[in-house]
């Protein structure tokens, strides 16, 4: 059962509240009416009580007027209908304007327009109620967002400010990677061309213990600058200063010599090494250098994992626009949830100490690199335990601006790098010696 509403009229004329009284209870409603003839009075007892609405008479002896202020400035909040006399319906609006809810002349009261007044007071107040309280919880919200976005302001700054603390460690990074590189590069290739004078005749006969161990250090060199050569390209890859310098020239001049350059690698393992090239034309538009060290970086990778049996290139022509470079292993394989790390910068799928396969983990990186400057598109196929093909396709006109800061990311994700993981080919029978196949060379 509701409880009874609870209503004040205010009212120095006795007559006219008993009016108001007779008219609320036949109306039928359940309430219960409390009377007062002063503001004054009206005003405590709105500070300690609760009412849903209250009748003011518009002419109090002590203003209805500062009643309604004085009630709005200590912000008791009540549903207020103004009581006027005929002829005083301008002055109940001005009492609306100033925080009354309504108005009602005295000459209509009646039980069933009071009743409808005071139904209308109550809706309209708990409406303005709950816009209030709608406002308020907007602005609460506003200030909390306000709050979180000055929070997260402070936190892109910081975030920012850790960015510019990384961008620079990275390239003091890669300043000193290029400095040490260049550096050791210099005694390296004294190393390597002392070596070199060593095994030549005229400058005397070494034996075979001492051409073996010359021929150790000179190895040893090659490898060495190659690895300092791999971080000082990488270096200006990093800082966006790698830049390809393309001329025409003969490809199948530089598979000859990088074959050459990476067959001892393959004989020490007694690993089969073969070329096969089936070009039209054998001219291409690129960097010379960039192409023969995606070569080298491809063969020295694929003869590092592969223990027994073949290392294959393969170079084709798609069409006259287009060729591709691909170079098969029967080696360990890697898998498939490898296959994006492989392209990453220092990354190794074995990234133990003690791993067995050495190296920087930068070759493939800057295959990645070079390709994408090209324009080109790398194809990966490989299974575990039975081999891997990395096929390159690249264009035989590669663009004269290409640059790494306008073509390169070091992202696998992004368009340049195609999986896949299927069956390859049973590796064909291998012995110990290393050949070339010129059966398809075409000049």
């Amino acid at each position: 059962m509701k409880e009874p509403l609870k209503i004040l009229v205010v009212d120095d004329d006795e007559v006219d509240r008993m009016a108001v009284r007779l008219a609320l209870n036949k109306a039928g409603l359940s309430i219960t009416i409390n009377e007062v003839n002063d503001g004054n009075h009206a005003l405590n007892i709105l500070q300690t009580n609760y009412y849903d609405c209250v009748f003011i008479d518009y002419c109090l002896p002590d203003n209805s007027f500062t009643l309604i202020q004085k009630l709005r400035s200590l912000d008791i909040k009540v549903p207020l209908v103004i009581l006027t006399n005929q002829g005083n319906e301008h002055t109940a609006l001005e009492l609306v304007n100033a925080g009354a809810t309504d108005y009602l002349s005295k000459s209509r009261l009646s039980s069933e327009i009071l009743a409808q007044i005071l139904r209308n007071a109550i809706r309209l107040y708990r409406a303005e109620m709950q816009a209030d309280l709608a406002r308020q919880q907007l602005k609460e919200t506003y200030e909390q967002l306000n709050l979180k976005n000055q929070e997260l302001e402070r936190q892109r700054q910081k975030i920012h400010a850790q960015k510019l603390k990384l961008l620079e460690a990275s390239r003091l990074k890669s300043q000193f990677l290029a400095t040490i590189s260049h550096e050791l590069r210099t005694p390296m290739n004294a190393i390597i061309g002392f070596s070199q004078i060593l095994l030549r005749p005229k400058f005397g006969y070494l034996n075979r213990q001492q051409i073996d161990m010359v021929e150790r250090i000179l190895n040893n060199g090659k490898h060495l600058l190659m690895l300092f050569n791999e971080v000082l390209d990488f270096s200006k890859i990093e800082a966006r200063k790698l830049e390809l310098k393309p001329e025409i020239f003969d490809l199948a001049q530089i598979i000859n010599s990088k074959y050459e350059e990476v067959r001892y690698l393959a004989e020490s393992k007694k690993i089969q090494l073969s070329v096969h090239m089936d070009l039209q034309n054998s001219l291409v538009f690129n960097d010379p250098q960039r192409v023969g060290q995606i070569l080298v970086n491809l063969l020295a990778n694929a003869i590092k994992f592969t223990e027994t049996g073949t290392v294959c290139l393969e170079v084709q022509e798609i069409h006259h626009h287009r060729l591709t470079i691909t170079v098969k292993d029967t080696g360990i394989g890697i898998a498939p949830q490898d296959f994006k790390q492989i392209f990453e910068a220092f990354q190794q799928v074995d990234q133990g100490i003690s791993r067995q396969y050495p190296g920087t983990g930068l070759g493939l990186a800057i295959v990645d690199a070079l390709v994408r400057m090209m324009g080109g598109k790398i194809f990966i196929e490989s299974q575990l335990g039975v081999g891997s093909t990395f096929k390159i396709e690249l264009p035989r006109q590669v663009s004269v601006s290409s640059t790494i800061g306008e073509n390169h990311s070091f992202n696998p994700d992004e368009e340049g790098i195609f999986f896949a993981n299927q069956n390859l080919t049973s590796a064909p029978s291998v012995n110990s010696k290393t050949s070339m196949d010129h059966s398809h060379l075409k000049l």
